[in-house]
């Protein structure tokens, strides 16, 4: 036992610091930083995510852990690049997905899949399902009292320095400092002074299926919506279409560019918002320098934690909330699979049963799953008889279903009607196939 009377591996940073001889935080740059100093063996640490990822500190856990040994760490979504099969071979690495650049980690069988929503994430590092002994962090410089931004994320990062014996930051000053939860420096064990461009996420190319499907899940939001939505093609379509809006609202998980491009068109207000009047609140900024330096002490954009973005009872005071998220494929009751194909694992739960259980209920809200109707050049279909993976979320929770052929609308139709619904929306070479599969539930009447 330690000073406080706890097990080491989750003694008090006070008791942490004295331990290695200090009562400050230790300040350094990259080419000192020794990892050995602050991990032990066996440390499980929590990386922050998507573009909030510390490539400094993560490029130090790939070169040094080896030497540590036995080490694990978890990071929920990742789009850097560096955590592949061979770089990542000295730790255990796991993951709520497959999202971003994991997917060449499942396809080596390197990464362990955590099935969870990503709001069970921060529950789960706090009660220790998820093990925390160190956490690597992203932040920007301090403000004049000494406090640090978290950047470019929120979600579940505020739970994993809450939790960790130890807080090793990677301080950058490109990072813009954003409004949200802060991070006092007291509370950071070594600081890690780095300048470099954070993790950049460009936006996908529109095609002309893209804009198809966004024009049938446009025209579900009208004025004063408020809007959830993911990154991607689709949705970056979606937000094209939206500039003869008014007074729109956001309430999402993550945003990209395309906010910018709204707010300064005057369309995203927040004016109409039932809570969190005038502020567009999110979990993750996911796109370029643009959006970076826009968001950098905005007041019109909050930071938070997915224990406020996703939780049902702040969800249930949103009114007009038009959820947009994505699939893999769908079946034709309306079981939407957004993780895996065959054998292969392509995405993971993320949000999407929260907004789409949200969305549906919202008074005057909608919930889209928006896919294109085939795969791999027009020869799978997406819209399926079975699904080839797990069921994402559940066909009594789904709303709407768009493709570039239409929009099913199933919320409170029977499972005969959907099947019909779901057939008028295939791609035209498959509906024959799906018709008689259709045609089957349509007899039986499930």
């Amino acid at each position: 036992m330690d000073g406080c009377g706890r097990d080491p591996r989750r003694m008090c940073v006070d008791c942490a610091q004295r331990e290695r001889g200090f009562d400050v935080p230790d300040v350094t740059d990259a080419a000192s930083l020794d990892l050995a100093r602050y991990l032990r063996r066996g440390d499980r640490i929590v990386i922050g995510q998507a573009c909030g990822e510390p490539t400094t500190l993560v490029e130090a856990l790939i070169a040094q852990g080896a030497a540590i040994g036995d080490l694990s760490a978890f990071i929920a979504t990742s789009f850097s690049g560096l955590f592949t099969p061979t770089s990542a071979d000295s730790f255990a690495l796991s993951s709520m997905g497959a999202i971003g650049a994991l997917r060449s980690m499942t396809k080596a069988g390197r990464l362990s899949v955590v099935p969870c929503h990503v709001s069970q994430v921060g529950p789960m590092i706090a009660d220790g399902t998820i093990g925390c002994d160190v956490a690597f962090v992203q932040l920007s410089p301090a403000d004049e009292d000494g406090h640090h931004s978290f950047g470019l994320i929120g979600d579940h990062v505020q739970a994993a320095v809450a939790k960790a014996r130890v807080v090793i930051a990677e301080v950058n000053d490109q990072v813009p400092f954003t409004y949200g939860e802060l991070l006092p420096a007291a509370r950071i064990d070594c600081a890690v002074h780095v300048s470099r461009p954070p993790v950049e996420v460009a936006a996908a190319t529109i095609g002309e299926t893209d804009m198809a499907i966004a024009r049938h899940a446009a025209a579900y939001i009208g004025d004063g919506a408020v809007i959830q939505t993911g990154i991607g093609a689709v949705p970056d379509a979606i937000l094209r279409l939206l500039h003869d809006r008014r007074d729109l609202g956001v309430h999402s998980g993550m945003l990209g560019d395309g906010l910018v491009e709204l707010v300064e068109a005057g369309v995203v207000t927040n004016a109409r918002k039932s809570i969190d009047h005038g502020v567009s609140i999110n979990g993750a900024l996911i796109g370029t320098r643009r959006l970076y330096d826009w968001a950098h002490r905005n007041p019109l954009i909050r930071m938070c934690a997915t224990s406020y973005t996703h939780d049902a009872a702040v969800l249930a005071q949103i009114e007009r909330l038009v959820t947009i998220n994505s699939a893999i494929e769908v079946d034709l009751t309306g079981q939407v699979n957004a993780e895996q194909s065959g054998a292969s694992y392509l995405g993971g739960t993320g949000g999407q049963v929260n907004f789409v259980r949200a969305g549906a209920r919202s008074p005057g809200g909608r919930s889209i799953i928006a896919l294109s109707a085939t795969a791999k050049g027009g020869a799978i279909s997406k819209i399926v008889a079975d699904l080839s993976g797990p069921v994402t979320t559940a066909r009594s929770d789904v709303d709407l279903i768009v493709t570039e052929y239409g929009a099913a609308e199933l919320k409170g139709q029977t499972l005969a009607e959907r099947a019909k619904r779901m057939v008028a929306i295939a791609h035209p070479d498959f509906r024959e196939t799906l018709d008689r599969a259709a045609h089957v539930i349509q007899q039986r009447g499930f």
